[in-house]
Formats: structure tokens, C-alpha cells, sequence
């Protein structure tokens, strides 16, 4: 946390860099704050063509007071020195009666905040991921927890050093607020009885250190560990498993949350199910996702099979990062944004260099390229060059070059094809790269 000082310039100073961020909404903007003993705002508009928005600039010391709320790598200058930006994340499943009405009161708050992401509503409640520096971000979520009905949201944050993460607003109504098949208006999902039961990450942690999955933990009421089991359940997709996840997890058989399937599986296709079989009166599912909405919203699809013992991570694995560490945790953290994977000091700046450098070592053992199986030493995917595939894969530098930045040999002979890209940078929008005679 930065320390205000009693002097508004030094105030001022140690808290915001002197240009805006050097990202494609104000690349051609530069300001600089030199002294300023009161609030400044700063409102510079752009056309809607060339897909810019609004910058909005507001410098006052309570952006001190709001950091001390972030991690503490958000409370320093960003790179380069430009305005610092942060992620926020957060859901809540609760009753809305009237969500068109609920997002203009969002859209109008919203107004003038230089705010990028993706915010949904409907009568199920809400489901957030933006970016914005860190005044306007931090600003919409104390905004939103005045509402009794979000009062005990958990605002989860972390640094976005390059500015934006995500490339516009889009704040609207939206029938499921999580991808999945047959969408979610049929589940139970504002009934916390058909939910999983939440544990802290200091619950988590201790039942990750029993053992191994599966393991055996102790029965409560008996005083014994008999026929009591626990078997640790990854909701998220394939390809977020490969760069992270918790020890003992399997790999998600998915590349998409909507298709999931674990625990409905047929007789037919019960080798592919990790919960085909399992005992449901007899075994604690212990389930985890990033930010822990998925989980919520699949335990109500698995409580109606008939699964009794479900738990979830409170806050997902962000949320136990930042308050427990890295702990039986390997590799990254794979995020839906411009940054795509974070390591577990992103969330936890208490962690030292000896651990991070364990967990890389540990990430080498299932850390693979994508076309020819070798290590990976870097845990961040790429997107597949060609336009029309646009895979999320990882790879190694060899196969980047051989392959053209594409995840396969047919993928290079396609039409659409993208310049491989130096570094895990993202692809801009496809009118930027192709031919005017194409």
C-alpha cells in the first residue's frame, strides 16, 4: 500500500504515474500531472468508429485509499508509468424482477467510467469481469454494494499492468449469466440448499493436505475415517488445467464449461466420467473453478442427481491464491481476459522467489506442447494463427516457428491466416491484417 502524504503534490505523485496508459483507446493521449492540490476530472471522448471510448481520469487521494484494498502490486506505477489499471471479478446469484430495468441503473452509473468488460444481468442475479484504473473500477463495485440486495459480494481484484484486459463494455441483459447447455433458467440456482456447500480457503487447504485424490478423511460423527471419501473435482475446461490446477485434479475432459458432463454420464460412456460410481451418499465432492460461479451453478445440476455431499471454494482459486498461497497449487492461473495466465504471485505478492520457482518446477511435469508433447516452460496459451481455428494452445518456441504460429500443419495452409505473433501478444481484429485485395 502507498502511504498518502500530507502534501497533495507528493500525494498525487506516488500514486499516479504521469500518461495514461499506452494502450489502443488513448494511444494518442498523453497527460501529465505535475501538481494538484484538489479533485481533477478529465473527460476526453472518441469516435465510435474507430472503436475508442471514454477516458475518464479522476485524481484525488482517495485512489490511495482505494488501493489499500488491492493486492499490493496493484498500489504501485504500472509499467512505463502509466495510470494504474486492475481486473475486477464478482457474481452474485439473487432475485432481480426487473433486470432490463436493472441495467440501465447499471448502464447510467457506468456513464462517463473508463470501464471495459463484460457485465451480465438477468433474474438470476449478476456476473462481472472489467477492467479500468483503479478508481472507476473499485468505484462501480462500492456503487453496486450500497444495494442490500449485493451488500456481500465478494469483490475479488488483480493488477492489469498493461492497461485494459478486455477490449469494450458490453453491460446488458443476458438469458444465462454462464454458458451452459440448455442455459440455466431450469436450475435452482438462487436456493443455497441445492448449491454446494462453500469452504474458506483455510477449509480447502486442509482438506488438500490429508492427501492425494482420492483420499480418506475422517468421519465427524463417528470418529472414524470408514468408507468416508473425497474426490477433487476440476469445473473448469482442458486447456485452463494445463497451464494450473490443484494436485490430484484430473483434466477436464472439455473445452467449453456449456458441455459439460461429469456425473450424467450413461452406462455406455461411464469410463470417461470421473464420477461414474462413486458412492454419492459416501463421497465428499470437493469442486473448484477460477472464480467459483461455475461451481455453483453445476452442483445444483449434480444435487439433482443425487450427489449429497457437495463442497465448492469459496471465491474460486483466485480467492485461495491470495489467502492461502499456493499450497498444493502448481503452474498458473488461466483468466478469461488479454492476459491469459497469472501466476500465483499475482494474487499473493507475500510469495517469495524460492516458491514460485518451486511451482515451475512442478509445472514441468504436465506442461506439454500442444503439436509435439515437450515441455513448456512458459504457462501462457497462444491463439492458433489461422482465424477460422483460433485454438487456445500451448507451445513450445520450436513449433511456433515451424507451424507459423498455428496449432497444426493444415491450419498453415489456411486462407485467413494471422502473422505469428512475437512473445503470447493477442490478434487484433482480423480488418488489420488482411490484404485489400483479399
Amino acid at each position: 500500500m502507498i502511504a498518502a502524504s500530507s502534501s497533495p503534490a507528493m500525494a498525487i505523485s506516488s500514486s499516479v504515474a504521469s500518461p495514461l496508459p499506452s494502450c489502443s483507446s488513448v494511444s494518442s493521449l498523453t497527460l501529465r500531472i505535475l501538481y494538484c492540490p484538489a479533485r481533477i476530472h478529465i473527460a476526453t471522448s472518441f469516435s465510435k468508429k474507430s472503436n475508442r471510448g471514454l477516458v475518464y481520469c479522476s485524481v484525488t487521494s482517495q485512489l490511495v485509499v482505494a488501493s489499500s484494498r488491492l493486492p499490493a502490486r496493484i498500489g504501485r506505477a504500472g509499467r512505463n508509468g502509466d495510470l494504474e489499471f486492475c481486473v475486477v471479478t464478482f457474481y452474485k446469484f439473487v432475485s432481480i424482477e426487473n433486470p432490463e430495468g436493472e441495467v440501465l441503473k447499471h448502464q447510467e452509473f457506468l456513464q462517463g467510467r473508463d470501464i471495459h468488460g463484460r457485465i451480465y444481468v438477468n433474474e438470476q442475479g449478476i456476473n462481472a469481469q472489467y477492467s479500468g484504473p483503479i478508481e472507476d473500477a473499485l468505484a462501480y463495485a462500492d456503487w453496486l454494494k450500497e444495494d442490500p440486495r449485493f451488500s456481500d459480494i465478494l469483490v475479488q481484484t488483480s493488477p492489469a499492468l498493461d492497461g485494459h484486459a478486455f477490449p469494450r463494455l458490453k453491460m446488458r441483459y443476458k438469458p444465462s449469466l454462464v454458458q451452459f447447455e440448455g442455459g440455466m433458467s431450469h436450475l435452482p440456482v438462487l436456493n443455497p440448499t441445492m448449491r454446494a456447500t462453500l469452504l474458506t480457503p483455510a477449509e480447502w487447504r486442509e482438506r488438500l493436505q490429508a492427501s492425494i485424490n482420492p483420499f480418506e478423511l475422517p468421519n465427524k460423527a463417528s470418529g472414524s475415517n470408514h468408507d468416508r471419501r473425497s474426490l477433487l473435482l476440476d469445473v473448469r475446461n482442458g486447456y485452463e488445467w494445463d497451464v494450473g490446477h490443484f494436485q490430484g485434479a484430473e483434466r477436464p475432459e472439455v473445452d467449453s464449461f456449456r458441455h459439460t458432463s461429469v456425473g450424467l454420464a450413461g452406462e455406455e460412456t461411464a469410463t470417461f466420467d470421473l464420477l461414474a460410481g462413486v458412492d454419492k451418499e459416501n463421497t465428499d465432492i470437493l469442486m473448484y473453478c477460477t472464480g467459483g460461479i461455475r461451481c455453483d451453478v453445476y452442483s445444483t445440476v449434480l444435487r439433482q442427481r443425487g450427489f449429497q455431499n457437495l463442497y465448492t471454494l469459496s471465491g474460486g482459486v483466485s480467492h485461495y491464491l491470495k489467502s492461502e498461497g499456493s499450497a498444493g497449487w502448481v503452474g498458473n492461473l488461466f483468466v478469461f481476459d488479454s492476459r491469459l495466465s497469472l501466476p500465483p504471485s499475482t494474487y499473493n505478492s507475500n510469495l517469495t522467489t524460492n516458491v514460485r520457482s518451486k511451482i515451475v518446477s512442478e509445472s514441468e511435469r504436465f506442461a506439454k506442447c500442444y503439436i509435439c508433447r515437450s515441455q513448456v516452460l512458459e504457462f501462457r496459451h497462444r491463439n492458433c494463427a489461422n482465424l477460422d481455428c483460433n485454438r487456445l494452445f500451448l507451445s513450445c518456441g520450436s513449433c511456433v516457428e515451424e507451424f507459423k504460429g498455428c496449432c497444426c500443419s493444415d491450419c498453415t495452409q489456411a486462407r485467413r491466416l494471422r502473422p505469428v505473433l512475437p512473445g503470447h501478444k493477442r490478434y487484433q481484429k482480423w480488418h488489420l491484417y488482411r490484404d485489400d485485395d483479399f
